[in-house]
């Protein structure tokens, strides 16, 4: 059995969202090998492949404030546009807060949502999934990553010492992966999962084969895949178990020593957004991380003029980053958080409230069309204006980024063929 803990987070609902879950099947552990070969108990339909393409999520928990951030109103009455101040940025037009310059000088890579409808309540479901928790508690929708998890299980020549899906924030409900199988939760490079990345003292490479065939004749799950006619002969899922530790390919990429000192330096402080750059080089299809708290009920801009700076410098970083590597096309990065905050500032607490009516979102790279807002909130920030978007359809456009038919069926729980996305219509304006 395998725990992975994450952040303790609470927010303003009280709950205090320990992101851990316990991973086991019907009392039994699973090791690296069982999970890699549940991957294949149920094959992708031939056709439904993914292109060599890749996500970074920049989770922001909490809400961040959509006004005070990608969605500036300086001709807003005080009590709605705040003490920043909005700046031009390199494509005419578009302004976005003072405390975001190097994300303001790169605008031309940048795509703005700026009427993106949200649902209300504390949780990354929504934004992982395209369903709000409520729904997925017993409809149980895959998360993104878990999706292209299950594509890539299914997809020749895929990489097999590279999880497809790693999480750096821990395991959340919205990361689950639902009726897809525990084969495809997120790997998190924290906790005991990332030891079985790692040779054990006193193993070689030598003595590592000598495990490899061992493990053939000897494994704690074969009862349970013979039973479904899923074992043959050699288990090629614990090979992948063992060419995952053996490579070392993920260590390498989890190792930010093997940076060059001066983007070390770059990073510094940000080192979440370089260990999503050099995983998605080294093949991982989706990372997701998150930075900060943006639940600020109380004392708003204290608290976002903190953290808007290294954010801001996080994010920038990371993308000219892959522009400068050659992999602006290959990664879709996009920034959100669950939905926006009040236009109105709460005057006893300087605070704003959460707000699902309009928030805005920041997407980068992956091929769409760059250098531009799209949609737009009214004069104060509080309704979608015009082109109002809803969570799923962000998601549908970036599955069709990375060549995926958002319209696509697995099988739930009963066996009924599911979509991915129920709303599946994209924005027209990034494709």
């Amino acid at each position: 059995m395998l725990t992975f803990p994450g952040q303790r987070r609470t927010f303003c609902d009280g709950i205090a969202r320990r992101d851990f879950l316990t991973l086991g099947a019907l009392g039994a552990g699973l090791t690296l090998a069982d999970a890699l070969r549940l991957q294949a108990a149920s094959p992708v339909a031939k056709g439904d492949r993914t292109r060599s393409k890749s996500v970074i999520m920049v989770y922001l928990p909490g809400g961040p404030s959509h006004i005070d951030m990608y969605d500036p109103k300086p001709d807003a009455p005080a009590e709605f546009r705040g003490e920043f101040k909005a700046i031009p940025t390199n494509v005419p037009g578009v302004q976005i807060c003072e405390h975001m310059p190097m994300q303001a000088k790169m605008m031309d890579k940048l795509a703005l949502l700026r009427s993106v409808v949200a649902v209300d309540e504390h949780s990354d479901s929504n934004l992982m999934s395209g369903f709000p928790e409520q729904v997925n508690r017993t409809a149980s929708h895959p998360s993104f990553g878990s999706v292209l998890s299950k594509l890539q299980a299914g997809s020749p020549g895929a990489a097999e010492d590279v999880p497809p899906f790693v999480s750096l924030r821990g395991q959340s409900f919205g990361s689950q992966p639902g009726f897809l199988g525990v084969a495809h939760r997120p790997f998190t490079p924290d906790g005991p999962a990332q030891q079985n990345l790692k040779l054990a003292n006193g193993v070689l490479p030598a003595r590592l084969g000598e495990r490899k065939s061992l493990l053939a004749g000897f494994d704690t799950a074969r009862r349970d895949i013979d039973a479904t006619g899923g074992m043959k002969g050699m288990d090629a899922f614990t090979t992948r178990a063992f060419d995952m530790i053996g490579s070392g390919t993920v260590r390498e990429a989890l190792d930010l020593k093997r940076e060059d000192p001066k983007s070390l330096a770059r990073y510094k402080g940000v080192e979440q957004f370089l260990t999503a750059r050099r995983l998605v080089e080294a093949g991982v299809k989706f990372v997701t991380l998150s930075y900060g708290g943006w639940d600020t009920h109380t004392a708003n801009f204290k608290q976002l003029k903190t953290q808007l700076p290294v954010l801001d410098r996080g994010v920038a970083t990371m993308i000219q980053d892959l522009h400068d590597r050659g992999l602006s096309d290959d990664v879709v990065t996009i920034v959100w958080g669950e939905f926006g905050r009040t236009p109105k500032i709460n005057t006893s607490d300087a605070g704003r409230d959460h707000w699902s009516p309009v928030m805005s979102a920041m997407v980068a790279g992956g091929g769409l069309k760059m250098g531009q807002a799209v949609g737009a909130s009214s004069a104060r920030a509080e309704y979608p204006k015009d082109r109002p978007y809803r969570v799923p359809q962000v998601l549908s456009t970036l599955y069709r980024a990375l060549g995926i038919d958002p319209a696509m069926t697995f099988p739930n729980g009963t066996g009924r063929p599911m979509s991915v996305l129920d709303d599946r219509e994209p924005i027209p304006e990034l494709l």
